[in-house]
């Protein structure tokens, strides 16, 4: 079943204020599997000396915690965020809005996305005689985003409500716009950056995530 939006019902307001934040109640040995499968494939294209590859990860990853990060923010502020995840559906819950096992997912997201990019990466699409057209660049961003979002879509229509939107106005298509795009973009234009660029944007990005994380842990705000 698939949900397109929030209802705004108080159903889906005691489901949120029920979640454990970091709590290992629910705790089980697959979040070590998990971890070491992610390793595995970061350190097998570092052995490869795969920079571009590794950085389409890394520059993903970093949106995406920055982003859960603001989530909880909103929480914080406002009572309810606009996106969570249940109890039910996860081994531990690092913040309000996502689990070990979706986190560990946005790791390897950026280098999935990037690997399905064409060889020539400087391909563009409905170009006339070798002008204008479309990035290659861009259209993965986009299709990688739609499949995001529809997929989303399906988790917060599960039984055991994977994801859960309260705000009758937050749902399929602002979850693709402000959300799914830019994570997809950063994976698939941050590689080919210059690699001065590529590095300042990867340090401001995690130097940004682990300050937060560090600042506003401890003050209880996420």
């Amino acid at each position: 079943m698939f949900v397109f939006w929030g209802d705004g019902s108080s159903g889906s307001k005691s489901l949120v204020d029920s979640i454990l934040v970091r709590s290992t109640e629910n705790f089980n040995w697959t979040f070590i599997f998990i971890l070491a499968v992610v390793f595995y494939v970061y350190w097998s294209e570092i052995h490869k000396r795969n920079t571009e590859i590794v950085c389409a990860g890394l520059a993903l990853y970093g949106v995406h915690w920055l982003y859960e990060i603001a989530n909880a923010v909103i929480a914080h502020v406002t009572g309810y965020p606009l996106w969570a995840v249940s109890n039910e559906s996860t081994t531990f819950i690092l913040l309000i809005g996502v689990c070990w096992e979706l986190s560990m997912m946005f790791s390897l997201a950026g280098i999935i996305s990037f690997k399905m990019l064409p060889q020539d990466r400087t391909r563009r699409y409905f170009a006339k005689n070798g002008k204008g057209g479309v990035s290659c660049k861009l259209v993965g961003a986009l299709e990688m985003a739609l499949l995001f979002a529809l997929f989303e879509s399906f988790l917060a229509g599960t039984s055991n409500h994977s994801f859960i939107w309260v705000y009758k106005w937050w749902g399929v298509l602002p979850v693709f716009i402000t959300t799914y795009v830019p994570f997809f973009l950063a994976s698939n234009y941050v590689p080919d950056l210059p690699p001065k660029k590529r590095r300042a944007f990867l340090i401001t990005e995690w130097a940004l995530v682990a300050i937060l994380l560090a600042v506003l842990i401890p003050l209880g705000i996420i």
